[in-house]
């Protein structure tokens, strides 16, 4: 029993909620999430929020360590490569509200798995709706309001204090450009930069 302290968003990456409900079943699977959302937006609830939940594996934000202990883990039925249907989001936000209130979870704790596991995941895939999140209060997002970068900002650092694992530089950035701005390319760009640095003024 704990009292959980993030939110961490899947996608499946299986082929219908059917398919996932019988793999969180069978014990064999060893994998398990507190939610299940269908395309349709119909929610299903595997577990109290209270027992933990092996959805994260090995992964790390900030000096969290140890995020099945620490989260609720949400999967969204996606295969992840296709956009999320908006009656799947609809009723992600009213969970998402339903959570924040009841376990007082920050707002910058809603965050996904390719974040928090950027060696071995990217899910939810580049396409799910970050910023629509973030302006109901689940996440944070930076202003639109373009700035200029100081040549002494560096971004690993930025990265790191943010919540990313830069152990693997190349996955973080890869995670922190799939979240921030829908790109999957590898190595950080100046629009990379400036996105990382706003991020910094607004809440560091």
């Amino acid at each position: 029993m704990r009292k959980p302290s993030y939110v961490i968003i899947h996608h499946t990456a299986q082929h219908s909620t059917d398919e996932t409900l019988k793999t969180f079943t069978l014990p064999r699977t060893q994998v398990s999430a507190h939610y299940v959302i269908g395309k349709d937006g119909v929610v299903y609830q595997m577990l109290s929020d209270y027992l933990r939940a092996w959805h994260a594996g090995n992964s790390r934000w900030g000096n969290q360590l140890d995020m099945n202990s620490a989260s609720i883990g949400i999967e969204l039925d996606n295969d992840g490569y296709h956009y999320f249907d908006s009656l799947q989001i609809n009723s992600l936000l009213v969970v998402l509200e339903k959570l924040k209130r009841t376990y007082n979870i920050p707002t910058a704790n809603f965050i996904g798995h390719g974040d928090i596991a950027p060696t071995r995941k990217n899910d939810p895939n580049w396409r799910f709706p970050w910023k629509l999140l973030a302006d109901k209060g689940f996440g944070l997002w930076y202003d639109s309001i373009r700035v200029a970068v100081p040549e002494t900002f560096n971004h690993i650092d930025g990265l790191r204090i943010v919540g990313f694992d830069v152990k693997d530089t190349s996955a973080a950035i890869v995670a922190f450009k799939r979240h921030f701005l829908q790109d999957t390319t590898k190595g950080m760009t100046p629009l990379g930069r400036e996105v990382l640095y706003n991020l910094h003024r607004k809440y560091y």
